[in-house]
């Protein structure tokens, strides 16, 4: 199967469409916003015509409040591959969350298993201490800490576990995971230039605002609380300061568009180092190396 993989804002939906009604397949989200409900602007999520177009799986699985992990992801995505395939259907993997890429191809790292009570009290001194956490993650394991947003505070408290309960940082750990591959998967990665990334970052800021990433923001919050961990991803994070009145309004796009930019950079270097992987500047590029 292919997996079309690589930055946000990237161009990746398009190209997805495009090479699953080529190959008759459908295609399994590898993106760890898209499968919560009601995420939908903020998340660029594939709209009703495209799912039309070509069958989605792993698209609006979750609700918010709900934990979901590498390792559901990986059986949920097992489940739908074996659906895929049973049909007589090829397979597309199409996303930016390379860890979800990653356990689907070679399993998850073996770590120690979650520890509740030490889990309150990370939370807790979060709490008291707002940006504590991922401090202290610089310190111990820089490795997980390059990869996972200060927003992130789901990976980041088992990260800081799997420290304490074992001794070794979890980055370490994901470094020394073997490459022996559960699938056979054909990596391809679309990375644009930095400057037309940007570009195109900018623009679906734009579109996001216009389209209502503001209501869609305060609806979500009303609903699920202002501690849902999705609403502290990329984008919504922003706009959770605007309306806490942390952000004016002429800073919520230039703000929103610099934290899209450091994810697309971390993105980036995760795919770079993605086994076997095919990095094409352009979609047209990639499209050809497939059909």
């Amino acid at each position: 199967m292919f997996a079309i993989v690589g930055p946000t804002a990237a161009g990746k939906t398009a190209l997805a469409l495009r090479v699953a009604e080529s190959l008759d397949a459908e295609i399994v989200s590898c993106d760890s916003m898209q499968i919560y409900r009601g995420f939908d602007i903020g998340t660029a999520k594939p709209t009703a015509e495209e799912r039309a177009r070509v069958r989605h799986h792993l698209v609006d699985v979750a609700e918010a409040g709900e934990l979901y992990s590498a390792a559901r992801y990986v059986e949920e995505a097992e489940r739908a591959i074996a659906d895929i395939r049973a049909r007589g259907k090829r397979v597309v993997l199409v996303g930016g969350t390379g860890l979800y890429l990653r356990a689907l191809r070679f399993g998850l790292v073996d770590a120690p298993a979650r520890d509740e009570a030490l889990r309150r009290e990370l939370y807790d001194e979060e709490a008291r201490r707002p940006g504590i956490l991922h401090l202290k993650l610089r310190a111990m394991d820089p490795l997980s800490a390059e990869r996972l947003p200060p927003g992130d505070l789901q990976r980041i408290v088992r990260a800081l576990e799997v420290h304490r309960l074992s001794g070794r940082p979890l980055g370490e750990l994901h470094a020394e995971h073997g490459h022996a591959p559960r699938h056979e998967v054909r990596v391809m990665v679309l990375d644009p230039p930095p400057d037309a990334l940007l570009q195109r970052i900018a623009v679906r800021v734009e579109i996001m605002l216009a389209g209502g990433l503001i209501d869609e923001t305060r609806r979500l919050a009303d609903r699920h609380g202002r501690q849902a961990r999705p609403l502290h991803s990329v984008g919504y994070h922003e706009v959770l300061q605007y309306l806490d009145g942390g952000l004016g309004f002429p800073q919520l796009q230039p703000a929103i568009v610099a934290a899209t930019r450091r994810y697309a950079r971390r993105q980036r270097v995760w795919f770079k180092k993605e086994p076997e992987a095919r990095i094409f500047a352009d979609a047209e590029r990639l499209e050809a190396a497939i059909s």
